[in-house]
């Protein structure tokens, strides 16, 4: 509870983002009484067309596969929740990290890592794709709501935390206003209006939305792997730490169902998983001694972490999930299914341009050319699962009269 006189950035760490020290936005604005300038990026983030999309994009299972998985939306929900949850108990900035946890995934194309996979491989010649780099393209480019700038001219810490909230980019400092070629195109398109120093560690705040992530995605994909029946409770018991939770749920549960077994399990390895990482993160915090978010840019490593024994069950946990659940042949077939729809679907526009939507027609150039390459990949990489399946079949299914 805060005293009585004290504001919100009174309760912040030292070494927290406090929305009077930001570093602004590129077009500068009024602020509002009402909302610091990380609650009001978090807003524009929820508002912007692209995180509407998120309801039908996928996390492991296309959405049609049943109305109780995982989608880009309810995962970005997750980290959000358990990106807060880790920033107020750590006297961190909770808006920020909420703003960087709901929209660290607004890059992804449609069908997951395979939609994405494939997108690259066609992007290959034209300066290939990366998801985090399209978010800092969308933020900052694509969305365009807003009279006065392109973009959703969000705060130097939001999009500083999303171009390298999973660590430095380059090892020393760059001239940005000329970067390195081997940078994904969205950034490099970007860094010469704004240097985001990517030679350094991002705030604390993005470095807990970077890990939220892993917790989210690690617990809720083995809840969404078990209820599809695609591995056991027994066949998780090759993981240490796991089996002794499932042993720890049935031996006070015993005659639980099995769908409220799992939930006991998933919600002790979220529990398992942050409390972990708090003792570590503290500890990393108390030897190094911040007295500003600059300090922990300029750390020799993450402040915000597992442990080691932590950090090991946690690769373990995504070993045991890629084998058994991210290369299952459901999985596969659909991921499959989904790289030939984005490949045809990329094919075709970027030889017959004017087949893309009005809109999107005019932003292109000649036919196979690197400007309609890269617009044709915005326009599929904005596409939900359900829209590129309706599109592939309006374009390529013969037997359909109406477009």
């Amino acid at each position: 509870m805060v005293e009585t006189g004290m504001s919100y950035e009174d309760t912040l760490a030292p070494y927290a983002c406090k929305p009077s020290e930001t570093r602004g936005r590129i077009v500068p604005e009024p602020e509002g009484v009402g909302r610091s300038c990380y609650q009001r990026d978090r807003d524009r983030v929820i508002h912007s067309s692209s995180f509407r999309r998120l309801k039908h994009k996928t996390q492991v299972f296309v959405y049609h596969e049943g109305d109780h998985y995982r989608t880009r939306l309810t995962h970005s929900l997750e980290v959000a929740q358990i990106a807060r949850s880790i920033c107020r108990s750590m006297h961190l900035n909770e808006d920020l990290g909420e703003a960087l946890a709901l929209a660290h995934d607004l890059g992804h194309p449609p069908f997951g890592h395979a939609g994405e996979e494939i997108l690259n491989e066609c992007m290959e010649e034209y300066e290939g794709f990366d998801h985090n780099a399209q978010a800092i393209r969308l933020l900052t480019r694509a969305e365009h709501r807003y009279a006065a700038f392109q973009g959703l001219n969000l705060t130097w810490e939001t999009l500083e935390g999303l171009a390298k909230h999973n660590g430095p980019l380059v090892k020393e400092k760059i001239d940005h206003k000329n970067p390195p070629a081997e940078l994904p195109f969205g950034l490099r398109d970007y860094l010469p209006d704004n240097d985001l120093e990517l030679h350094t560690f991002a705030s604390a705040e993005a470095q807990v939305a970077a890990i939220a992530d892993d917790i989210a995605y690690s617990s809720h994909d083995l809840d969404d792997g078990l209820r599809a029946n695609i591995f056991t409770l027994d066949e998780l018991k090759t993981i240490p730490v796991v089996a002794k939770l499932i042993d720890e749920v049935k031996w006070t549960y015993p005659d639980a169902p099995l769908d409220v077994t799992i939930h006991e399990l998933v919600r002790r390895m979220i529990n398992r998983m942050v409390g972990d990482l708090m003792v570590e993160s503290n500890r990393r915090i108390e030897e190094l001694n911040p007295q500003s978010p600059d300090d922990i840019r300029q750390a020799a490593q993450p402040v915000i972490s597992f442990g080691k024994d932590m950090h090991d069950a946690v690769i373990a946990l995504k070993s045991f999930l890629f084998q058994k659940m991210y290369r299952h042949y459901l999985v596969n077939r659909m991921a499959s299914k989904a790289k030939r729809v984005v490949k045809d679907l990329f094919d075709l526009y970027i030889s017959e341009p004017e087949c893309l939507p009005t809109e999107w027609s005019a932003k292109a150039g000649e036919a196979n050319s690197p400007e309609t390459a890269r617009v044709v990949a915005d326009f599929i990489a904005g596409m939900t699962d359900r829209f590129a399946f309706r599109e592939h079949g309006k374009l390529f299914d013969l037997s359909r009269v109406s477009l």
